[in-house]
């Protein structure tokens, strides 16, 4: 059996060969606290996160594109492979059975010798037989069809929740790339930061988020926007609601923004020549959750001066990339680093 898997810092996506993703839910579990005992996992676990009671902890294991806390992950992702590996029968379920499981992964191409070690040993308690590491953009210029096998320069900037990949593509190998631990979570971190500061308002992540997706941009939009957003009063401690505007919100995340613009220009500069000629022409590809964010691609380009184009769905451009590696195990052993 086959399985690909996107182990994101916010959401983790299994893809089962030969039937599609199987499983798409947040990088999230709650267990009891102080045990590593486990209570709920993904959607069921993210809605429990800032209001759980002391006896329940709600605990993201993956910061910055990495494994933080390795019991965790390996029980979110023991439950996401039997998951992937459940099929309906009838009126109940039934696991699929499968002699031997080779799971591919993508991890972030900036992650140390040690961090890779960490994905493989929690893939391999998790239950798997072989595990392969492919670099994130990688997958993702192969999830969202990029020509990488061509003589010529892709570019594909994925936004994650913890870390963002910038990488200039060519003949199936990486030219230039760089990794940024920076992506939607210091998006967030900068609109509660933000709010605490301005208002003496503190909200929580869930909050922060969804300020972020529903009037968070990167560049002035046709439309300004408000939306109320409740939090607590830093000074006298009571409920409060405060309406801000996307032009606020757009202030907040300047910084981080700056960030992953920086990261993107510095592979531009550092491109050879021809694959820079090649950039003009085909302009850069994004993808991750991150690239979401209103008016993103058009600020790309007016502060780059490449064409930047948003990709069909970049939710599942990673682990759509992770699938098609499976389909041949050649194409594996090429595109990855080492099974054990």
């Amino acid at each position: 059996m086959d399985i690909g898997i996107d182990l994101g810092t916010a959401n983790t996506l299994v893809y089962l060969k030969d039937e599609g993703i199987k499983v798409r839910e947040p990088s999230v579990v709650a267990v009891k606290t102080g045990t590593t005992e486990v209570v709920a996992v993904g959607d069921e676990a993210k809605r429990m996160l800032g209001r759980t009671p002391d006896t329940i902890s709600a605990i993201r294991p993956l910061r910055d594109g990495v494994i933080a806390d390795f019991e965790i992950t390996e029980a979110m992702l023991k439950h996401f492979i039997r998951k992937a590996r459940t099929k309906e029968k009838g009126k109940g379920t039934k696991l699929i059975r499968a002699s031997r499981i080779r799971v591919v992964v993508a991890v972030p191409s900036g992650i140390t010798e040690v961090e890779k070690r960490a994905v493989k040993d929690s893939a391999k308690q998790a239950g798997a037989d072989e595990v392969y590491l492919i670099e994130e953009p990688m997958a993702a210029a192969i999830g969202v069809g990029l020509p990488i096998q061509d003589a010529s320069g892709n570019m594909i900037v994925d936004i994650g929740g913890g870390t963002t990949e910038v990488a200039v593509i060519s003949l199936s190998g990486i030219v230039q790339s760089r990794s940024l631990r920076v992506g939607g979570d210091k998006l967030d971190e900068s609109i509660i930061a933000y709010m605490k500061r301005k208002y003496n308002l503190m909200i929580g992540e869930r909050t922060a988020e969804m300020v972020k997706i529903k009037i968070g941009s990167a560049t002035v939009v046709d439309q300004e926007s408000t939306m109320d957003v409740k939090g607590r009063d830093l000074v006298d401690g009571l409920p409060k609601t405060i309406e801000v505007s996307s032009k606020e919100i757009r202030e907040a995340m300047a910084e981080p923004l700056a960030a992953i613009l920086g990261s993107i220009k510095e592979a531009l500069e550092r491109c050879p020549p021809e694959l820079a000629a090649d950039l003009v022409d085909r302009g850069i590809m994004l993808a991750g959750g991150g690239a979401l964010l209103g008016g993103l691609d058009v600020w790309l380009t007016e502060q780059t001066g490449v064409p930047t184009h948003l990709s069909g769905d970049p939710l599942i451009a990673v682990v759509e990339g992770t699938g098609r590696v499976l389909s041949e195990v050649s194409y594996i052993k090429k595109m990855t680093s080492g099974g054990v």
